[in-house]
């Protein structure tokens, strides 16, 4: 426990100078270190920027916004929540405590709030109520109730360890709440998504929406701090699923079998119809603007263009750089990705002269086998906030259906060879055996996850016109799919480099395959 003892004054909280700076300085980047939610722990500097009051009944709680500069990276904001709890009053774990402190003369603590059951509580009733909670500065924080949500005499609330960016509860074993902790300005997409599907009806297979937590001015958004949702309960994500398929399908390698499962097979076919649906239910001409249909247009093709450009002419410089400290045959993928880089290029500048009949749609912007739950009720879909470090308004453009398709395969791709290269039972097994068996299974799946998304939609749906313009745009979201995961690779893990090497190399021989039109 930390030496200083805080004298809090809840009242005059958010402009506490003494207290935010012994915070800054002494207390916070220690605390940091400890905490899942904040992926870079090299931490140069913390600033706390503003604080947002949250009441229910007698309890006082605060929203902090933390602008933490970490090595190598631009300054980001966090939303960090602390409580003060009076000693001997509510069992609390040791990994909360910030501070001894001292409030309206009560000896107590000050401490992380997400494991502070009164904060849990506050955050549901608030919600139930749709309470508005005025702050200092004219902003209002916002508690919108959603159609999910049911009154509760009795309330149990646990912290659930997710291993994620963000920090979840789970209320009674039927509500899941998301604190969002990376703030970026605006309506979080996922609050925008869910609010629609509740409403479409067409498309059932996620987690109702329950409610969210919203920081306005003037009527707009400043920021989204939580959502709450129905909890899928006795869940497994598809990727552990996908998992265990492949400890039965490795089995029968080793003994030099190639076998894949019917019931595999029905699994995802399964999930390319349950994506078809929900692509069409975000499908909606008479939808508001926020969510209606566009056109593949210049301006669109345009940026996207740029920036799968230079996100390949950043990994290429890199993987020269990191060329001579690959292992043998990732040397030899790496030199026949240089050698395309030409082919690369001219098929990327496609996009910007073809003709597109298809159109774009919002769409889940993170989509792939861990976002997927399975239980014994069937698929949902969950997380539709897109890709966390993008900033809100990037996460809001309309894509092509096919960017989630791509994201999918280029699961599969990384599930299986995942598994075949870290498994003990593959060791004694040849590379080339192996990279020849993972391209086989993937491929199976891709076929069987795409035969069953396309023959949803049918050869001549307005939203994927026509078979030369699926194929050209699945090839070409496969490919900045691909590109990203490499940046992502030569950075964290060099043994993975070959992942996405091959799903490139694999868009190349696709690129053999296609026309322009």
């Amino acid at each position: 426990m930390s030496p200083f003892v805080l004298l809090l004054d809840w009242q005059g909280f958010e402009k506490d100078k003494y207290v935010h700076t012994v915070l800054e300085d002494n207390l916070l980047p220690h605390y940091l270190q400890k905490c899942s939610w904040l992926s870079n722990k090299k931490i140069g500097r913390i600033k706390i920027t503003g604080a947002i009051r949250m009441q229910y009944e007698e309890d006082e709680f605060f929203f902090v916004y933390l602008q933490i500069k970490s090595a190598g990276s631009d300054p980001q904001t966090y939303l960090f929540p602390v409580s003060f709890v009076e000693e001997g009053t509510t069992e609390i774990p040791e990994e909360a405590f910030i501070s001894r402190a001292t409030l309206d003369e009560k000896e107590g603590f000050l401490v992380d709030a997400v494991y502070d059951p009164k904060f849990r509580l506050a955050l549901f009733y608030n919600i139930l109520r749709t309470t508005q909670t005025p702050q200092k500065n004219d902003q209002i924080l916002e508690f919108d109730r959603g159609t999910g949500i049911l009154e509760e005499n009795e309330l149990e609330s646990s912290y659930l360890d997710i291993g994620s960016n963000n920090t979840a509860f789970v209320y009674n074993d039927k509500y899941f709440f998301k604190l969002y902790r990376t703030l970026h300005q605006g309506i979080n997409p996922e609050i925008e998504v869910l609010r629609f599907l509740s409403r479409t009806q067409n498309f059932n297979s996620y987690a109702d929406y329950c409610g969210s937590i919203n920081l306005t001015e003037n009527g707009n958004t400043v920021y989204t701090f939580g959502v709450l949702t129905e909890y899928i309960a006795e869940s497994k994500d598809n990727w552990s699923l996908t998992g265990d398929y492949l400890n039965d399908f490795i089995s029968g390698l080793v003994d030099g079998n190639f076998q894949v499962k019917e019931n595999v097979f029905v699994k995802v076919a399964d999930l390319g119809r349950e994506t078809a649906i929900m692509h069409d239910a975000l499908f909606d001409l008479g939808s508001e603007e926020s969510f209606r249909p566009e056109q593949i247009n210049r301006t669109y093709r345009t940026e996207i263009h740029r920036q799968v450009e230079v996100s390949l002419d950043r990994v290429y410089d890199r993987l020269i750089d990191k060329y001579l400290e690959l292992d043998t045959p990732t040397q030899a993928l790496a030199w026949q990705f240089m050698e395309a880089k030409d082919k690369i290029l001219n098929f990327i500048d496609q996009i910007l002269t073809r003709v597109f009949n298809s159109l774009r749609i919002r769409i889940h912007g993170d989509f792939h086998l861990g976002q997927i739950l399975i239980n014994q009720n069937g698929i949902h879909v969950i997380d539709f906030e897109g890709e966390h470090l993008i900033p809100i308004e990037q996460r809001m453009i309309k894509h092509s259906p096919l960017k989630d398709v791509a994201s999918m395969i280029r699961s599969y791709h990384y599930a299986v060879s995942a598994k075949l290269y870290n498994s003990e039972h593959t060791k004694k097994i040849p590379e080339k055996d192996l990279l020849r068996a993972s391209d086989r299974w993937y491929k199976l799946m891709r076929d069987t996850f795409l035969e069953e998304y396309l023959g949803y939609f049918g050869p001549h749906h307005t939203l994927l016109k026509n078979n030369n313009e699926v194929n050209y745009l699945l090839q070409f979201h496969l490919l900045e799919k691909a590109i990203h995961e490499l940046d992502f690779e030569i950075s964290h893990r060099e043994s993975w480099i070959k992942i996405p090497l091959k799903g490139i190399l694999d868009v190349v021989r696709e690129i053999e395959k296609l026309r322009t039109v």
